[in-house]
């Protein structure tokens, strides 16, 4: 049988193996990046690979995924492209540190991905920019060149450039080192950034 002593010795190290477990979940935690989702709602090929990437990397990122939709009319229908920028920003960026765009067939067609893009680029008094990243759906998978939203393709060049385009990351911890890269040239590339490219007023379409 157990001594008092022995007891007491058992007792603080659980007391102490506990605490430094939740240490370790703190720590994970404050690494969570949030992060905003942009795609393509309305393709329907592409659905189910939206869906699939959330679930499965739920817990690598805190992701905020509602975008500019036809609903917004004001943005939509506004010619003044300085407030259409300052309310994505404020309306779906706010918080955000990283915008992730899901490359997928049609995505660089529409002409929401972009305005997200323009904005997520840009500073202002309220929020500064974030980090971009790309990342190319198993449904896209020849990883055409013009599959990439022309905005993000101004902006990527190998690992030289502002923001990278990555094919679909095979393990959580594999998106977790992209997630940060980007985070980190929110402050050591900005110099990098061209957001010069006229905002796109149309969606193209996907078959041209």
């Amino acid at each position: 049988m157990a001594s008092q002593r022995q007891r007491q010795l058992q007792g603080w190290i659980d007391k102490r193996e506990a605490q430094l477990q939740f240490s370790l979940r703190e720590a994970q935690k404050a690494v969570r990046h949030k992060c905003f989702v942009s795609y393509h709602h309305d393709d329907d090929d592409d659905d189910d690979d939206d869906v699939a990437f959330l679930e499965e990397f739920g817990d690598v990122f805190i992701p905020r995924v509602l975008g500019v939709s036809d609903e917004d009319s004001d943005l939509i229908d506004s010619a003044d492209t300085d407030y259409v920028m300052d309310q994505i920003r404020e309306r779906y960026l706010t918080n955000s540190s990283v915008t992730i765009v899901l490359v997928g067939k049609c995505t660089w067609a529409r002409r929401y991905v972009d305005w997200e893009v323009y904005s997520t680029l840009r500073s202002d008094t309220k929020n500064r920019r974030s980090g971009l990243v790309a990342i190319t759906l198993p449904s896209a998978t020849d990883y055409a060149d013009r599959q990439l939203p022309a905005r993000v393709a101004d902006n990527v060049d190998g690992s030289a450039g502002y923001a990278r385009w990555k094919k679909y990351p095979a393990s959580a911890t594999l998106l977790s080192g992209i997630l940060d890269e980007a985070f980190r040239a929110r402050s050591t590339k900005t110099h990098l950034i061209d957001n010069s490219r006229a905002r796109k007023i149309n969606n193209s379409s996907c078959g041209a």
